[in-house]
């Protein structure tokens, strides 16, 4: 297992993870965008951002997904990594289980695919989306909120420390609120977490804060 779960940020913020992607990608093969947080009517411009995002990881191209159908239709081992990209948490965890491209990805991760995912790419792979309920409205009325569950239990929040004093302070009471039945971590935009087979490290120059049994902690190490 190789994944990437970057708290939303973009460019500056992520490029020692983009560093590190870079290093232990196969060269060979393209990149495989899936954007299927956001709206449809947005992915032209999603595949703009892309390109000019990852200019600097050394890939012979990148393919772009425009539907959840599409994305079950691929074989995810021609590809060096999937970037799972941001927008509506729901929306996204809902298209990958009805078109069946969740297990998909468990299959992929599970046989030593790379992937990663930005804000909803990486809050997917949390427990459930319980954390981001405050940040995410669920349109699509999606019941199984439930996710790869790598962290083994704990949930995930992208964005924290990123929005406004007042969002912020909203977004600590819930946590703590729900840390008395759910572990979360909340990831500041310029953090990620590589999770790997027996390991998880910390990328980035800033703490990551974790929410258990009532209390936060912040943290520089897993």
């Amino acid at each position: 297992m190789k994944v990437f779960l970057n708290g939303g940020g973009a460019d500056i913020q992520a490029k020692d993870a983009y560093k590190k992607l870079n290093q232990i990608i196969d060269h060979s093969k393209p990149c495989l965008y899936i954007p299927l947080a956001m709206k449809q009517e947005k992915y032209d411009g999603c595949y703009e951002w892309i390109t000019g995002e990852l200019r600097a990881i050394e890939v012979p191209g990148i393919d772009m997904v425009r539907s959840a159908e599409e994305l079950s239709t691929k074989n995810l081992n021609d590809y060096s990594f999937l970037f799972i990209g941001g927008g509506n948490t729901f929306k996204l965890l809902h298209d990958l289980k009805t078109s069946g491209s969740l297990e998909k990805i468990s299959e992929y991760i599970n046989d030593n695919g790379i992937v990663f995912g930005g804000s909803a790419g990486a809050i997917i792979f949390g427990k459930d989306l319980e954390a981001c309920k405050l940040a995410d409205v669920n349109e699509v009325d999606l019941q199984d909120i439930n996710g790869f569950d790598i962290l083994n239990g704990v949930s995930i929040l992208c964005h924290y420390t990123n929005c406004t004093p007042e969002k912020d302070e909203e977004s600590k009471q819930y946590l703590l609120e729900l840390s008395q039945h759910r572990t979360s971590v909340a990831l500041p935009e310029e953090v990620t977490l590589f999770v790997g087979d027996n390991c998880v490290e910390v990328i980035g120059d800033l703490p990551y804060y974790l929410f258990e049994n009532g209390q936060i902690y912040v943290k520089n190490e897993w």
